[in-house]
């Protein structure tokens, strides 16, 4: 029961990701995260192919929009740890590019099972010129609340603001639940190694349906 209750979560997240629009980058982060999961709630409720878990719809709308929200080249370099300062530039394109593939096919899925929950955002204690922050959320709906946290950093530049780099669900931080298995596969098989055990996981879920 946890283990769909988390993967439910996971796909709101994620879906959060793909609908957040490019000027969520000039927003305070709590109010990025919160306009976003409530934005993208009602979305689901309201699409049937995103209801129903239609992956080629998933997958465009994450390609689209998914960069100005979240840092997934810092996710994926902390996912594969001290490895990745030692990958090429191909082979980091091709962890980063795998390990989005895993999480959009690994979580699709629970996308249907998305019904009454809302989510509040919990005072976010930071200092004003706080780079880093952790904005906390619950999600309500039947049953207890259950936490939902972002780790956010602001990045300056083009596109600057806040990005999204790593979730808690249910107390346990995404980055580091792949950062194990990840580092398992490379001490074993190399970076390459990796790369073709997520090439092969991609395959049997799009094998799955």
């Amino acid at each position: 029961m946890q283990r769909r209750l988390i993967g439910r979560l996971a796909a709101v997240v994620l879906a959060a990701l793909a609908f957040g629009p490019a000027f969520a980058a000039q927003e305070a982060p709590d109010a990025l995260v919160g306009r976003i999961s409530n934005e993208v709630l009602a979305e689901l409720r309201a699409d049937p192919a995103l209801k129903n878990g239609n992956l080629d719809r998933i997958i465009a709308l994450v390609d689209k929009s998914v960069m100005p929200n979240v840092n997934f080249r810092r996710m994926t370099a902390a996912a594969v740890g001290p490895a990745w300062r030692r990958a090429t530039a191909q082979q980091q394109q091709q962890l980063e590019q795998g390990f989005k593939t895993l999480l959009i096919r690994t979580y699709s899925g629970a996308l249907a099972q998305v019904g009454d929950q809302t989510v509040v955002v919990k005072p976010l204690r930071a200092a004003p010129d706080d780079t880093d922050v952790l904005v906390r959320t619950e999600v309500r709906g039947r049953g207890d609340p259950v936490q939902l946290d972002y780790r956010l950093e602001k990045t300056p530049g083009e596109g600057a603001g806040w990005k999204i780099y790593n979730l808690n669900v249910l107390g346990v931080w995404l980055v580091e639940t792949y950062r194990s298995q990840f580092a398992q596969e490379i001490n074993a098989h190399g970076i390459d190694g990796l790369i073709e055990t997520l090439d092969a996981r991609n395959k049997s879920n799009a094998a799955k349906g």
